[in-house]
């Protein structure tokens, strides 16, 4: 089920180790998709956190929060973006997201295929997708003091093959959250050391979300293709048709 949105707003904004999480997992974002021009960007979940630095130049910012965890205005101090809907009934037009970021979304839903056939339909033709889902094999899916203790962990391996099977295309990998999800000061002054450590020794330290990039599949019209028959009058019907 969903974390209820009190819960994630606390998290990530009034709490040292949630603006740490929030810093890295968005840096690894803006490495993958470093601008937005005129392009519509959408989050669902709780993606918000992630979406603040594509609100200057994006032609159009949406935060989607599904019914079961709430609303909550966002951004402050600024227009609001953010709308709550059903979680596999957006009100969005097929075919008119540019870019996708679920995040709290995947794990926590009791729909997941449905959830995944939604974001296939807003994805708009070159699309991109990316999930940021707990690594099954971190530490941050071990403990419920933060997030990504809820839900279901995923590896690598089934995130892609559930992917797939929704006719998503996996492109890039990576991953964030490499300090321990502690609140100790020590880990959090040494977050972003652990985090560079982290991206460049990912076969040793496990991160604990997993970040995947996916793009649509779109499939051409199957049966086969018919050449129309070009019609030949009759030449004993010539005399009626063409008349002297």
């Amino acid at each position: 089920m969903h974390l209820d949105v009190q819960d994630l707003r606390n998290f990530y904004y009034r709490s040292t180790l949630g603006r740490a999480a929030q810093a890295a997992i968005r840096g690894r974002l803006i490495e993958l998709w470093p601008e937005a021009k005129g392009q519509t960007v959408a989050g669902f979940g709780f993606a918000v956190p992630l979406l603040r630095p594509y609100l200057a130049d994006a032609r159009r910012v949406i935060g989607l929060m599904p019914g079961p965890q709430g609303v909550m205005p966002w951004p402050a101090g600024m227009p609001n973006v953010s709308v709550l809907t059903e979680e596999t009934a957006w009100p969005i037009e097929t075919g008119h997201v540019d870019k996708l970021v679920v995040m709290h979304g995947l794990e926590t839903s009791e729909r997941p295929s449905q959830l995944l056939e939604e974001c296939w339909r807003v994805l708009g033709p070159g699309g991109r997708a990316i999930f940021v889902v707990p690594n099954r094999a971190g530490l941050w899916s071990r403990t419920d003091r933060t997030p990504f203790g809820y839900g279901h962990p995923y590896s690598a391996t089934q995130l892609d093959k559930q992917l797939r099977a929704h006719h998503f295309l996996p492109e890039k990998h990576c991953s964030a959250l490499y300090m321990p999800p502690s609140f100790r000061r020590f880990w959090l002054r040494s977050g972003s050391l652990i985090e560079k450590a982290g991206q460049r020794i990912p076969t040793i330290m496990a991160g604990g979300v997993l970040m995947v990039e996916a793009g649509k599949q779109v499939f051409p019209p199957s049966g086969s293709v018919t050449k129309d028959r070009q019609k030949r009058p009759i030449k004993a019907l010539d005399g009626l048709l063409k008349p002297a």
